[in-house]
């Protein structure tokens, strides 16, 4: 459909997106009273979902240019923030959720921190991150295909379970849960997907965004590589079939992490 928002044609044809998503509104239900914070909105293609799940959301962002695309999407409560510091009241929210934000970070104990002030006791916090480990083979690959942790905007690679389970509880919180996905065959074709556009459609600029450039970031930057899309959607059934064969590496662990939190009380 040509009237779909384009975030959310990009979401229906990515393989990790529509998993993580899944997964995070799996058993997500907001009061009316809740407030909830999305760290990390980037364009607005979760925030979207998100907040279908009930509740009052801000959604915020470093990025200037991710928050008005954000906004042509979900209307209104956006909120500009620095890497660290958060310019909410002390325990503002029921639940903050950090879909793939800590590793663009560099000062990541010192956000934990922040979002350990802004969330009401007991609050919950969901953080999704690269996960990291000696398995994970295709970070390899990355750094052979010249695919630099700039061009994603992360500081770091990941983490491993036990690094970011260690931060979550040096920072007051109480992990509770924890989930991977995104085995080695999605993230194969997520990296080739990253390789292709970051080589042949990446816009030629020198503004630094939070999230890299890894996707398009605007409606008119998406209009322009519309053909290209196209394209990939006439192929995509074929990679979705594909990226099946993941559910044949049940021993493995996946290439994103999810961990469920909770802020120690008081």
């Amino acid at each position: 459909m040509d009237d779909k928002p384009w975030q959310l044609r990009i979401i229906d044809k990515s393989l990790k997106k529509k998993e993580k998503l899944r997964y995070l509104v799996a058993g997500m239900s907001l009061g009316p009273g809740a407030v909830a914070l999305d760290l990390g909105c980037a364009q607005g293609m979760l925030s979207y979902y998100l907040r279908r799940r009930g509740g009052s959301w801000v959604s915020a962002d470093q990025d200037l240019t991710n928050l008005k695309t954000t906004q042509g999407l979900v209307g209104t409560n956006l909120v500009q923030v620095g890497p660290v510091s958060l310019p909410f009241w002390g325990r503002a929210f029921d639940l903050v959720v950090l879909p793939d934000y800590l590793e663009h970070v560099a000062d990541d104990d010192g956000l934990l921190a922040e979002l350990r002030r802004v969330l009401k006791p007991g609050g919950g916090l969901i953080v999704v991150v690269p996960q990291t480990g000696k398995f994970h083979i295709l970070h390899r690959l990355k750094a052979t295909l010249g695919m630099k942790l700039e061009f994603y905007g992360h500081m770091r690679e990941g983490y491993s379970l036990n690094d970011l389970s260690a931060k979550l509880g040096g920072a007051g919180f109480r992990p509770t849960a924890h989930k991977t996905y995104a085995k080695f065959f999605s993230e194969f074709f997520e990296l080739v997907l990253n390789f292709f556009y970051i080589k042949f459609l990446a816009p030629d600029t020198t503004e630094s965004l939070r999230d890299g450039h890894i996707r398009p970031t605007t409606a008119g930057e998406f209009s322009s590589r519309r053909g290209a899309f196209n394209l990939y959607s006439i192929v995509y059934p074929f990679v979705w079939l594909a990226s099946q064969l993941d559910h044949l590496l049940f021993f493995l662990q996946g290439y994103s992490l999810i961990v469920w939190a909770r802020k120690d009380r008081p």
